[in-house]
């Protein structure tokens, strides 16, 4: 959860946008993206498996990089 306290003096302007940086810290808009629409498990599973896959693929080719 996040609060913001409107600071003496501040706009209302610089207080969204406060509030905006701390949300986007915190994951929030992230969050929402992700549970905006239901996964059933089996898709999450492999989506799960393909990012694992990715990763590997990614450090592989890196690591091949260095010996080159």
């Amino acid at each position: 959860m996040v609060n913001i306290k409107v600071r003496d003096g501040e706009s209302i302007e610089d207080a969204i946008r406060r509030f905006k940086r701390e949300c986007e810290r915190n994951g929030v808009m992230q969050e929402i993206k992700k549970r905006e629409f239901y996964k059933s498990p089996s898709v999450l599973k492999k989506e799960k498996l393909a990012e694992t896959k990715r990763k590997i693929r990614r450090k592989m080719l890196k690591d091949n990089r260095w010996f080159k």
